[in-house]
């Protein structure tokens, strides 16, 4: 998805959501205990993303789907063990989907290899997502540092907790209410649709059975838009494979033509259509598209830290993950 007078007045609002037993995050953190860290992150990101732009948008995607689950913990790299069955985040439906985890891994690698059991992969989740974005051309946000990884991940957890591309109005305000994200984090954190690609059947029964019944077409959906999806993309219900762009025509630009596809019935989930269904949030779509493209990166780059800051654990608590898949 208000502008904030200053990122201290966020700081000030998210240490007394998260209450004072939270540590704080901090810009440089590993500046003592491993200060080459955000630049070997960087460098790695600079030389392996412009061979796979569309890996941006996954990686985007994977800090969004963790911090919604347990905050910002890199619970949602953990595999399932067969020793204990735990089903983990990893194998949920809303992440099933998931793209970048051997990027991750090949980050921590070399960054274990540079400063052993000292950078989380909660960090190296909200670094490679930042420096993602900004090799593509997109905007550039502070992370602040310092998270550790949590020990708990739980496939139950992450179906309840990320919002579906279902989701109407009313499951979107409280699902990002709960993570102390208000309307206008909603508009500008989706607003990171602008980027990536989707698979049909995160959007194609507002083409075939909107209502449960086979052959009934979301409304809401401008027709032409949807006769095309039908006719070249998702040719059927039964389609898994076909993908299709978030932001058609500039699905590989940080800009704010997603915003205006939203204001035309394009929005591609239902859960996009849903931002106009509200006079709050249509309110801030069309701030956006008369606003310029700088203007949509400022308050982007506050919704993301903000976002980065849900739930961290610092401190004591969590663990620094020697790998990013499997708990010490």
């Amino acid at each position: 998805m208000a502008t904030y007078s200053s990122v201290g007045f966020l700081v000030l609002i998210f240490v007394g959501i998260l209450g004072s037993s939270h540590g704080q995050l901090q810009l440089n953190f590993y500046s003592k205990s491993c200060p080459k860290a955000e630049k070997i992150i960087q460098d790695y990101v600079q030389k392996h993303i412009p061979n796979a732009p569309s890996l941006a948008a996954a990686l985007l995607r994977m800090q969004f789907h963790d911090c919604f689950v347990r905050g910002c913990d890199a619970s949602v790299l953990l595999n399932s063990t067969k020793s204990t069955g735990n089903q983990t985040e990893k194998v949920a439906i809303p992440n099933q989907t998931l793209r970048g985890f051997s990027f991750i891994d090949g980050v921590k690698k070399i960054v274990e290899a540079e400063c052993p059991g000292v950078v989380s992969c909660a960090d190296i989740v909200a670094l490679v997502a930042r420096d993602s974005v900004v090799v593509t051309g997109g905007p550039y946000w502070n992370v602040p540092t310092g998270r550790r990884d949590g020990r708990i991940s739980n496939a139950s957890e992450a179906l309840a907790d990320i919002p579906a591309p279902t989701s109407n109005f009313t499951r979107l305000q409280s699902s990002f209410a709960k993570k102390g994200l208000d309307l206008k984090d909603l508009v500008l954190l989706s607003g990171a649709h602008t980027i990536g690609v989707s698979h049909c059947p995160s959007f194609s029964s507002r083409l075939y059975n909107f209502t449960g019944t086979f052959d009934t077409q979301d409304p809401s959906l401008d027709s032409e838009y949807a006769a095309n999806l039908k006719a070249k993309k998702c040719k059927s219900i039964n389609d898994n494979t076909t993908i299709v762009e978030m932001d058609p025509g500039s699905f590989r630009t940080f800009d704010l033509s997603y915003f205006k596809l939203l204001l035309k019935r394009r929005g591609l989930f239902q859960s996009d259509a849903a931002l106009t269904t509200s006079s709050t949030t249509k309110s801030y779509i069309n701030q956006l598209v008369k606003g310029s493209l700088k203007e949509f990166y400022a308050e982007f780059a506050q919704a993301m830290e903000k976002m980065g800051r849900i739930e961290v654990k610092t401190g004591s608590n969590g663990e620094i993950r020697k790998q990013c898949a499997f708990v010490n």
